[in-house]
Parts: structure tokens; sequence; C-alpha cells
């Protein structure tokens, strides 16, 4: 019944969080591409081969339905792959879904036409592959009309959060909230777009001002995927043991996801 999170690095560790402490009766198999880490610099069919693969790794571990925790893999690779490659008994979600639901207040199997939603400005942080690809924008655009995003690619902080900088990575976030607010003074919302930057929202929320609307994907990603496996109880895979798999140096990995987590996490090489 184990189900998969997929991501570049540790980011996605915010995910697997959220899930295991929504649904604690399933177990999680997580791998983290650390050794590829980051994935918002690479081209997409970079992006699309190592994320194949990743998602193999997972279902080989006997999960049948796997969460890409990574926004830039959701973005350049997920569409592909569900056309292109995907075993018919498996299944692959993104990130994106609980943001756009929770965004324009209506169900993805919402099928009717676009309409206005409450919020009109919204800034989008994310990596630099990820506001390349437009993938959110043109999703939203299937659900609202009248929204305003503006994108902000966070050039260096999954690489600092990866390494352990967080000084660093509060300097670049300041920063960029900056240069966001340069081109869009006032946001009514604000998207954190990678599943890393969760680790930062309290230096993100402070950057922006408390009047605008801070939407982290762990909390969402968790709900929506409860949801999900009550509506496809079938999707739960064969695989029992929780594990977390790493491309990376296992012992270095740990560490610092014990520190991310602020509990022990042993991973092992995938």
């Amino acid at each position: 019944m184990a189900v998969g999170i997929f991501d570049s690095g540790l980011g996605g560790l915010t995910v697997l969080d959220a899930c295991a402490r929504h649904l604690p009766q399933v177990p999680f198999v997580y791998l983290g591409d650390n050794a590829n880490a980051p994935y918002g610099v690479r081209d997409a069919d970079d992006i699309y081969e190592l994320t194949r693969a990743g998602v193999q790794r997972l279902f080989d571990a006997g999960c049948d339905l796997v969460i890409l925790a990574c926004n830039t893999a959701s973005a350049a690779a997920l569409r592909r792959m569900q056309e292109n490659w995907l075993p018919s008994d498996k299944r692959v979600l993104g990130v994106f879904v609980p943001l756009i639901e929770a965004l324009t207040e209506r169900q993805w199997g919402d099928n009717s036409p676009p309409r206005n939603v409450a919020v009109e400005h919204v800034a989008l942080f994310a990596t630099p592959a990820t506001v390349a690809s437009r993938a959110f924008q043109r999703e939203l655009a299937f659900r609202a009309i009248g929204v305003d995003v503006e994108a902000q690619a966070c050039g260096g902080v999954v690489d600092a959060i990866e390494e352990g900088d967080m000084i660093l990575a509060e300097a670049l976030v300041r920063s960029h909230v900056e240069a966001l607010k340069r081109k869009m003074p006032k946001p009514q919302a604000a998207i954190l777009g990678c599943t890393h930057y969760p680790l930062l929202e309290e230096i993100f929320q402070a950057a922006l001002g408390s009047d605008v609307t801070v939407y982290s994907q762990a909390k969402l990603v968790a709900a929506s995927l409860g949801d999900y496996l009550e509506r496809h109880p079938a999707m739960r895979g064969p695989g029992e043991v929780p594990m977390f798999l790493t491309t990376g140096d296992p012992l270095r990995v740990s560490n610092h996801a014990t520190q991310f987590l602020r509990r022990k996490i042993d991973f092992h090489a995938a």
C-alpha cells in the first residue's frame, strides 16, 4: 500500500512530512535525486529523463502512485510522462493541482468555463525552469480569468538549502521578494512554487507583509492525496516498507534531512 514521493533533493520532505501526518497508516517511499539537484537550472529534456528514472525506481519499490513533489519536474516532465510513458496501471500526480484548487476555490474535476476569482494579483516564486515553463499560468488559465501572475525566478535558493546554508537562503529570499515587488508592488497572494520554499515560509511572509496570503504546498498536497486515495484505493501499491532513498551520499543527505525535519532520518542508496 506504499505511495512514492519524488523530489530533486530535500524539498519534497516538506510534502512527505505533511502527508505522513495526514495519512499515518500509509507507508511512504521517498526518493531524492540529490546527485543531480537542483533541477531548476536544467533543460526540459534533462529534467524529463531524470524524473522518469526516479519514478521508475519508486515503481520498483512497490509504489503504484507517485507524487512529484518537485515543482520543476511537475512543470517540465509530468504531462509528457503521462502522455508518452506512464504504464496503464500506474499514476503520477503533480503538486500544481492542489495549489490551483485552493487559489480558484474549485475542484480539479470542475470543467466549467474559466471564471473570475477573488484573487487578482498573484506572485509566483519558483525555480528558473518552472518559471520558464509557464505551466502554472497555463493550468490556472483553464480555470480562472482576470488573474495577473507575476513570476520571480528564485535562483540560488534551492542550492543554499541543499547545502544547509540557511543564512544565505534567507538573504536570497528577501532579495527575490524585493525584485518581485518592484514588478508587482501589491500582490494579494503569493505561491511558493517549490517544495523547498516552505522551509523559509516565515521569511517569505515577513518580506511580503502580513496582508499577503501565502500558499504553501505541503498541507494542500497532503489533503488532496487523502481525497485521491479515498476515491482510488486501488492505487495504493503493494509495497509495505517505508523508505528514504537518495542518489547522493546517504550519510550527508541523512544529516541534512535530520536538520530540516528535526527528527532522525536515515537515507539509503537508491
